[in-house]
């Protein structure tokens, strides 16, 4: 049985394409025949879906975009990535890092707070607690910006220790390290 739609009951086939649309088309199209059938638009000519050369469940868009006031959204403000201008990078060296995930996962770092491998950090030797370091991996030309929050790392060579997803941005997950670039943001 299908749903029932501005323009009447929905076709199966109607609703099996609402199933493959995604969750923002769908929004708009469940928040354009909302206004389709409030007061607002009530002035606006009616259009019967048989007048319509459209599937069913798309008809409401169509008729709202064939009506003859301007329909004004909400504004949606969108979060913009951190813009880092080269001149503010601090290039503070190069060496090996790796990362470390699972085994870590929830416990304490040296700054107190819990470690979460699904997070952009790091672990450096002498860095300040919340100093943002640029890590760019040199095989690939990869870089991502991470939060400092822990010591380490304490065995070989190697100069900074960053979490799984840190590692997986610039593509170390693979192979465990690699020579990345360090550059000190704040």
């Amino acid at each position: 049985m299908g749903a029932i739609g501005a323009f009447g009951p929905v076709s199966p086939v109607a609703m099996e394409r609402l199933r493959f649309m995604s969750r923002p088309r769908i929004a708009l199209a469940l928040g354009l025949a909302t206004l389709l059938v409030s007061p607002a638009s009530a002035s606006a000519p009616a259009l019967a879906h048989s007048d319509l050369d459209v599937a069913p469940g798309v008809a409401s868009v169509a008729v709202v975009a064939a009506a003859p006031e301007t329909v004004v959204l909400p504004q949606v403000e969108v979060a913009q990535p951190i813009a880092v201008e080269e001149d503010e990078a601090e290039v503070i060296g190069t060496g090996t890092a790796s990362y470390y995930g699972a085994k870590f996962q929830g416990r304490r770092t040296a700054s107190g707070e819990r470690f979460d491998m699904n997070e952009l950090t790091a672990a450096h030797r002498t860095l300040p607690f919340g100093t943002r370091v640029r890590v760019t991996n040199e095989a690939n030309g990869k870089s991502v910006v991470v939060r400092i929050n822990d010591r380490g790392p304490f065995s070989g060579h190697r100069i900074l220790d960053l979490s799984r997803a840190a590692a997986s941005e610039i593509g170390l997950v693979a192979r465990g390290h690699g020579q990345v670039e360090l550059a000190r943001l704040d």
